[in-house]
């Protein structure tokens, strides 16, 4: 490790810590989790680290009170979104994760994936909808079995499987009750895998493949944090040119968003053809006991504990100021 890496771990060198968590989002109640298990993590290290809610307090506190940077626990709108991470900018605050463009682009699922096929990046076919109608039309056109979601939210909140035409009405409506923008994605069968990446630029590297094997193929809300029934594997057990190429495979849909400093990707892989497909996105993903990003880097050899304080020393601004000469 370098010595400016060095510097950049010493919890004295980052400064007083704000942790966001809670928020506005619906996914507030995941995102107290993360946050509660960031903050004791930072503090275990030394990092004079503090719990913020901008639910319950107004940004420009951090600002008032010397705060140095901010680690991003919220997930969802209002946190997830660029919203929070332009303020951070115009306060000068430096913070965890990708920047203002990168996480608004990421947070629409129909934006990245538009980007990703643009640049020649596998993704199932998708159809935006903005009826009951429009969701059997597209069922029709993609065929069954076929994902109905929420454009701009996470935790498969909002998401449906229909199998049958008369279960799109209710299908839209469910996603349509968590966001205006509503699409239907054609489902691919197979291998239900995720791949977190760390670092900015060429240093950003893909860490190792989990393999979630959740009861019933169901990996809802309540199997992805609140039970012990969903299996974790990593390592994958996936053929090693299948992991590496995914590996690969990630890093490229995370640079081409301009991602920094952390994400996470979902993907599927195709039983029959064996062929990886993209399906979103997380530019701040979940930290609870449940979560997948730690679970990897474990597999790496990196505490829960050092990944915080690792992602925290990445923080930064899209705008940083100018340095002064001396």
């Amino acid at each position: 490790m370098s010595t400016k890496q060095n510097k950049s771990m010493d919890p004295e060198s980052l400064g007083k810590v704000a942790v966001l968590m809670g928020g506005r989002s619906a996914e507030r109640e995941v995102s107290l989790m993360s946050g509660t298990g960031v903050l004791a993590a930072l503090q275990s290290k030394g990092v004079d680290a503090h719990a913020f809610d901008p639910a319950e307090r107004a940004l420009d506190d951090l600002r008032r009170e010397g705060f140095a940077r901010c680690f991003i626990a919220l997930h969802g709108r209002l946190g997830e979104d660029g919203t929070v991470q332009g303020a951070l900018e115009l306060l000068g605050i430096p913070y965890t994760g990708p920047g203002v463009m990168a996480s608004a682009v990421a947070m629409d699922k129909l934006m990245t994936k538009r980007i990703w096929l643009a640049e020649g990046l596998p993704t199932p076919a998708w159809r935006q909808v903005h009826s009951a109608s429009e969701t059997e039309a597209a069922f029709e056109a993609l065929g069954s079995p076929m994902i109905v979601k929420p454009v701009r939210e996470g935790s498969t909140l909002g998401l449906s499987k229909v199998t049958h035409a008369d279960q799109c009405a209710a299908a839209y409506a469910l996603a349509a009750r968590q966001d205006p923008h509503v699409m239907c994605e054609q489902f691919v069968a197979g291998d239900e895998v995720t791949c977190p990446v760390l670092g900015t630029g060429a240093e950003a590297k893909a860490l190792p493949v989990i393999r979630i094997v959740a009861p019933d193929g169901n990996y809802d809300y309540q199997n992805k944090y609140f039970t012990d029934d969903t299996k974790y594997l990593v390592p994958s057990g996936l053929p090693l040119a299948e992991e590496t190429a995914i590996q690969a495979l990630v890093l490229k849909a995370y640079l081409t968003l301009d991602c920094r400093g952390w994400a996470r990707a979902d993907v599927m892989i195709d039983a029959a053809t064996r062929k990886p497909y993209l399906l979103e996105i997380n530019t701040s993903p979940g930290m609870t006991s449940h979560s997948l990003v730690p679970m990897s880097a474990r597999a790496t050899g990196m505490s829960y504990e050092d990944l915080c304080v690792s992602v925290l020393a990445g923080a930064t601004l899209d705008n940083p100021a100018p340095t002064q000469e001396t």
